[in-house]
């Protein structure tokens, strides 16, 4: 059993009749799921994420102001809980894990990874936040919330940037793929230069896998998570073998794999209709991308400035 469904079912069955017998009139304006922190959120939990920070919990989102009336009675409720869910071990308080699960206010949660009560409204907002705070606050699962607040600021973040800032992030990463693997690697290897290549290498991967994500409308999670996200989306399979073989490939094997992965991303670009160009060199695409944008402002500022 994955951590995000354990997690439910210690809700369901042990979380909500305590909560139900002890708030009776508060329940109806209780938000109640698991998101945020942890890779049972994203649901890449395995054997090895279970020795921290993983086990039956679940977070209980209150207003402000319930939260401030009322959320230390709902967190003494819930550290009562009984300490086990079929076979399990509840989850370990650790001090690097305060409030991930428990009792929380809905608008310091939204503002611990927006930086706003209710998330971002502006293209200037929404470009402050990065793109794993999004995927943290926009993951896991809604068990229940029939006051709907949590839910629809959740739901207007599941939305995706507007789409000025997902071209304009696209562009920046298409001028890096195109600086750090298609140009600055093969000089780096003519130099004899290891570190730089690899540097290069890095640099071209990680805007590779955050490329992925905006084509896909998706926020990239935390480092850690990027390409295993990817290797769950169907249309980049291809991609993601390419990518699994760069980290390895040396040389002229990954000139080659670098360029295959920049010709599938160009083609993708083209089927979206946000250039004309016919080319693979990604920095060429760029000028299209950025005449995309409607928002003037957005559409002065300089490619890789994202």
């Amino acid at each position: 059993m994955n951590g995000l469904a354990l997690s439910r079912s210690f809700y369901e069955t042990i979380g909500k009749p305590a909560l139900e017998q002890q708030f009776p009139a508060l329940m109806s304006r209780m938000a109640i799921g698991l998101a945020g922190e942890g890779s049972e959120c994203l649901g890449f939990d395995d054997e090895l994420s279970r020795d921290h920070d993983w086990g039956p919990a679940f977070c209980i989102w209150l207003e402000k102001e319930d939260y401030m009336q009322y959320g230390a009675q709902v967190q003494a409720v819930y550290d009562a809980l009984p300490v086990e869910q079929t076979g399990y071990p509840a989850r370990p308080y650790s001090p690097t894990s305060a409030g991930r699960v428990g009792c929380l206010c809905t608008q310091d949660w939204y503002r611990r990874y927006t930086g706003l009560e209710e998330g971002p409204v502006t293209l200037a907002q929404w470009r402050q936040i990065p793109e794993a705070f999004l995927a943290t606050a926009t993951n896991g699962a809604v068990f229940y919330d029939p006051l709907g607040h949590f839910s629809a600021i959740r739901d207007r973040l599941q939305q995706f940037y507007p789409e000025d800032v997902r071209i304009k992030k696209m562009a920046a990463r298409a001028a890096a793929m195109a600086q750090a693997g298609q140009y600055n690697f093969p000089r780096c290897v003519k130099r004899q230069d290891a570190v730089a290549a690899q540097l290069a290498k890095a640099e071209f991967t990680r805007a590779a896998l955050s490329m992925l994500y905006l084509l896909e409308r998706q926020y990239a999670p935390f480092y850690k998570w990027m390409f295993r996200g990817v290797k769950q989306m169907p249309k980049w399979k291809r991609t993601a073998v390419l990518l699994e073989r760069l980290t390895t490939a040396q040389e002229e094997d990954a000139i080659r794999l670098m360029e295959g992965i920049c010709m599938n991303m160009a083609a993708e670009l083209r089927r979206q209709g946000l250039t004309e160009q016919s080319g693979n060199f990604l920095l060429d695409l760029c000028p299209d991308l950025m005449a995309k944008i409607q928002d003037e402002t957005l559409r002065k500022t300089h490619v890789m400035q994202e």
